[in-house]
């Protein structure tokens, strides 16, 4: 009776211990294959309202989460208007020229309807960099983070963190980004400057958008 005791509770402490390395291991989530699909969405920014391009209707895009050492792999599929690669910035992809996404230069753009897989490989890079189109200006709204944390059983080289939020620096433009690019190459000047900063695909509140007809109340505090 007593031996039977002892081995429940082992098998209960085996379980327990377990649950602790599968969720350490778990904390942040990483896979191999990755599904891209660019197409238009609807977003309001400044009290106005257009198409956009995204990947799987999010801006920014979906986060890729990778450890030092991993190969992904990920297939894109254009639904959009017009031609699109996609680039992985800041990622070396030695001996893997191909499929790293600068358009005309290491491999041909993916047409409307096409679809491409691309290899993309992390041999030493750790940190955080950044994935975006690179078709002329697509990557103002087809953009998104890179999170390479250290290699399996390797450590951080400080305290590991607890959490994580990706913060994105981006541009918004009231106009279509490619009527903005076609007037600017058409007058031969520079192309207009964007209406906003974002952060993570958000203006913030310093950009004021109301509408005719609504009151605000605005309060205003003095501090001497």
């Amino acid at each position: 009776m007593k031996m039977s005791f002892y081995k429940e509770l082992f098998l209960q402490i085996l379980l327990i211990f377990s649950l602790i390395a599968l969720s350490s291991q778990t904390r942040y989530q990483t896979k191999s294959h990755y599904n891209f699909v660019v197409k238009e969405a609807r977003y309001t920014r400044l009290c106005c309202t257009k198409n956009i391009l995204t990947v799987n209707g999010q801006f920014p895009g979906p986060t890729i989460r990778v450890h030092k050492g991993d190969t992904i792999y990920v297939n894109v599929y254009n639904k959009g208007k017009y031609n699109i690669t996609i680039h992985w910035h800041g990622v070396k992809q030695p001996r893997n020229p191909w499929t790293d996404g600068p358009e005309y230069i290491t491999q041909c753009p993916i047409k409307p309807g096409g679809k491409f897989r691309q290899k993309v490989i992390f041999s030493e890079e750790e940190g955080t960099l950044w994935w975006h189109a690179h078709s002329d200006w697509a990557r103002a709204t087809v953009h998104g983070a890179i999170n390479i944390y250290p290699g399996i059983n390797s450590t951080y080289p400080f305290p590991k963190p607890y959490g994580e939020i990706p913060i994105i620096f981006g541009e918004w433009w009231k106009n279509d980004v490619n009527k903005v690019l076609t007037e600017s190459l058409e007058s031969g000047g520079a192309p207009n400057s964007s209406d906003a900063i974002t952060i993570n695909g958000q203006p913030g509140d310093l950009y004021l958008c109301s509408k005719s007809g609504k009151c605000i109340k605005i309060f205003l505090w003095i501090n001497n």
